[in-house]
């Protein structure tokens, strides 16, 4: 109930004392759902954290705060120098408004994952945090507080019915008088209970943190496991946003970039088996220039508006059935297969380049689940999140950074580093200990690795077909045989300092062959 009406009466309370007389020194986004507001007298600071995610939202209140030299926003620019005049919490709301200097208000809509924070002056909207809530822009923050009637009359008349007449409870208020047998009691006794909830939200003897239904929750109350127990609403606030951010929000924000990797990694594998299918069809189908001269070969064979026809096809030496369009005579069906045959190659082409994206995005995608496997806190989420964004952006980007060619050979992928710098990420981060490493022996040149196939052993066709591409791709390229080193992933190292796609390699063994690329013989 972190957000709960009965809650923020005493978080706005505490506030406004804080706040009281200091001036808005700094107002600024470090990413599109965070915005921080810095507020400083002669003897202390103190800022407000607002987190509005569309999963969570909260506000914490850090005695300071070190901002980022980068990717950092100043917003509510009117406002800085603006003073503190009071705070007023809305009637039974979710809300409250700084009063500032200057005729400016500065509202706080704190409605679960539609939360936003909109600045006014004059009684006009100056900026909206999240836009995308553009209806806030039509909110009256004087006009906000919601008169109800809850006298007892009005209780009795209801039926003791809590969400018409206390709208504001929420589900932790409701199910502790649900443990005091409320909704088998008269109505007498229903009231009293009610009476005497409202007497300890009005004075709370704490401030909860409570594990219950399987969640971290902030409380008013004592329901489920008490974990931590605080006197005031500001410091547990702070401590609820931080072990929610630690604990539940780790867990939450870990299986929603499983679930987005996931499904972009099946949307990958499923264009890679279109291309491939389609590839298949137009390399092993007969030719359309092939069909055209048959049809050609066949005209007077051919009746009008024939939708189907047996003709002899003197390329296989055997009778085929050919489906025609009624209203297309057979000459001009003819000509468009000759025009498509000389857009054939680079169909394939097209098509090969596709499949080779959809092959290196989903060694991307594998690997950044790998990876998200051994995540085991928010720190370290943080960290991931950061170095895979670009897969949890748009998929141009993606292809953008894939830092590897890709070849496939008797079920096994190979992978070939782009760049020194790509050979980093390619061993770093894309190689497991049990893929097979190689590279041209004593030369600078593309970091290559076979995926391991659990189980197996790498066939030497295989193991041949990626030196050749070590060699290849390195500045032995012109020899006519070329050394190349190959071991497992685990052999290798990177030592501190060293350049991009320097490494070292403990054990090893050798293999000479011809500098080649084995897969452009089959084009």
């Amino acid at each position: 109930m972190h957000q709960n009406y009965h809650f923020l009466q005493h978080l706005a309370t505490e506030l406004g004392h804080k706040l009281a007389g200091m001036e808005v020194v700094t107002c600024f986004s470090q990413n599109k759902d965070e915005l921080v507001i810095g507020f400083a007298d002669t003897q202390e600071e103190i800022y407000i954290r607002a987190a509005l995610t569309s999963h969570f939202s909260a506000l914490s209140f850090p005695t300071e705060f070190k901002r980022a030299r980068a990717n950092s926003v100043n917003l509510f620019k009117q406002m800085i120098g603006q003073t503190v005049e009071g705070i007023v919490q809305h009637l039974n709301e979710r809300s409250f408004y700084l009063q500032l200097s200057n005729d400016m208000v500065l509202l706080f809509k704190l409605f679960g994952n539609r939360s936003n924070i909109v600045l006014y002056q004059h009684g006009e909207p100056l900026h909206l945090f999240h836009k995308k809530f553009a209806a806030d822009a039509d909110l009256d923050p004087l006009e906000m507080h919601r008169p109800l009637a809850q006298n007892k009359a009005a209780f009795l008349e209801a039926e003791g019915n809590l969400r018409k007449l206390y709208p504001t409870f929420g589900e932790l208020l409701h199910d502790y008088l649900e443990q005091q047998s409320y909704s088998s009691a008269n109505p007498d006794s229903k009231w009293e209970m009610v009476q005497q909830l409202l007497e300890k939200l009005e004075d709370p003897e704490a401030y909860y943190i409570v594990r219950y239904k399987e969640k971290l929750r902030l409380s008013m109350v004592q329901l489920g496991e008490v974990v931590y127990t605080y006197p005031a609403p500001m410091e547990a606030l702070n401590a609820y946003v931080r072990l929610y951010f630690s604990e539940t929000g780790f867990v939450q924000q870990y299986e929603q970039t499983k679930l987005q990797l996931s499904k972009r990694l099946r949307g990958s594998q499923a264009v890679l088996a279109q291309a491939t299918q389609q590839l298949e069809e137009m390399r092993h189908n007969r030719s359309y220039s092939q069909t055209a001269d048959v049809l050609m070969a066949n005209l007077t064979n051919i009746s009008p508006q024939a939708t189907e026809v047996i003709l002899y096809d003197f390329y296989t030496d055997q009778n085929r059935t050919y489906t025609l369009k009624r209203n297309e005579t057979p000459q001009k069906q003819a000509e468009k297969l000759y025009r498509k045959a000389k857009n054939q190659h680079l169909e394939i082409k097209q098509l090969e380049e596709k499949a080779e994206r959809k092959m290196e995005e989903i060694i991307l995608l594998e690997d950044a689940l790998q990876a998200l496997t051994e995540v085991e806190n928010y720190k370290e989420l943080k960290v991931y999140l950061r170095e895979h964004n670009h897969l949890l952006s748009s998929k141009k980007q993606a292809q953008q950074q894939s830092p590897f060619k890709i070849f496939e050979t008797e079920g096994y992928k190979i992978l070939v580093g782009k760049s020194s710098q790509n050979n980093d990420e390619l061993t770093q981060r894309h190689t497991y200990k049990e893929d097979m490493w190689l590279h041209a022996k004593d030369v600078s040149g593309s970091h290559v690795v076979i995926k391991h196939q659990a189980g197996k052993t790498i066939p030497n066709t295989v193991l041949e077909k990626a030196a050749q591409l070590a060699a290849y791709y390195s500045k032995r390229k012109q020899d006519s045989l070329c050394p190349v080193i190959y071991t497992p992933k685990k052999w290798v190292r990177k030592s501190k300092g060293a350049p991009a796609g320097a490494v070292v390699v403990e054990r090893e063994k050798v293999l000479l062959v011809k500098p080649e690329n084995p897969f452009e013989k089959r084009k």
